[in-house]
């Protein structure tokens, strides 16, 4: 049974994430903070009781943008504590994922919180706060649409056409989908996309991105380095994908 600690300066999206909480069979008590300087204290009288102490701490569901200290301050704190509570953002903003999980964070959850979606975040914390290995967040072998890759924002479900992504950008366990309209970020490593996507057209350029041929406007070289232009974006090309690239829109068909 996990004990868990909320964090979030708006009072309704605490009641209501304090609410789903308590209704996981998994979480043992919960308890709300305003802010983050209000959640540290009780962090420390937790730490203070000790693990098993009745002031203890397992988990805190943290809010990012808060007056004051926001939550990525805290959460930098937290990681010089000895034995720190596990953290799981819970944000309306999609932007901070990569420097959460720089931060160790067991899940990154977009607000309107779903329930499905929170008691995924719950299991991570409670497997690795027993012990048992970890389950990543469940990636589909098959997509049910090919053509199409879910992508969620604000407890929303769209489908973004795989033909509209230009390039893809890796940011830690995530990858940032590049569209004209926009970006998306999901929770896919890049190598998976770079395999699931090879016969569509798409190339690594980088260690950090993934193209699509039929987006790539120029190739363009300059005092022995190669980039790209995709829009009106102009991404570098790594020496060991360079010639491989070069091979690839030299036998790309003419439009």
């Amino acid at each position: 049974m996990l004990r868990a600690l909320a964090v979030d300066d708006e009072r309704p999206s605490l009641e209501e994430l304090l609410y789903l909480l308590h209704a996981d069979p998994r979480i043992g008590s919960a308890e709300g903070a305003g802010d983050a300087t209000e959640a540290l204290r009780r962090i420390n009288r937790a730490l203070e009781s000790g693990p098993g102490g009745p002031e203890a701490i397992d988990v805190v569901f943290l809010d990012i943008h808060m007056p004051g200290l926001d939550g990525l301050d805290l959460a930098r704190l937290l990681t010089g504590f000895a034995e720190p509570p596990l953290v799981v953002f819970v944000t309306a903003h999609e932007d901070f994922a990569v420097q959460a999980f720089d931060l160790k964070a067991v899940d990154y959850v977009l607000k309107p919180v779903r329930k499905e979606r929170l008691a995924e975040a719950v299991r991570r914390a409670a497997e690795l706060r027993t012990g048992a290995p970890p389950v990543p967040a469940p990636i589909p072998v098959h997509e049910p649409d090919p053509d199409h890759i879910p992508v969620e924002l604000g407890g929303v479900t769209r489908f973004v056409a795989v033909d509209d992504i230009t390039h893809v950008e890796a940011q830690g366990d995530y990858a940032r989908l590049h569209t004209d309209r926009g970006s998306h970020l999901v929770r896919i490593p890049l190598s998976t996309l770079e395999e699931r996507w090879r016969a569509r057209g798409f190339v690594r350029i980088h260690r950090r991105h993934l193209v699509a041929l039929r987006h790539i406007g120029e190739l363009r070289l300059d005092a022995g380095t190669v980039s790209v232009l995709v829009g009106a974006e102009e991404l570098q090309v790594s020496r060991r994908h360079a010639r491989e690239l070069r091979d690839l829109l030299m036998r790309r068909p003419a439009s």
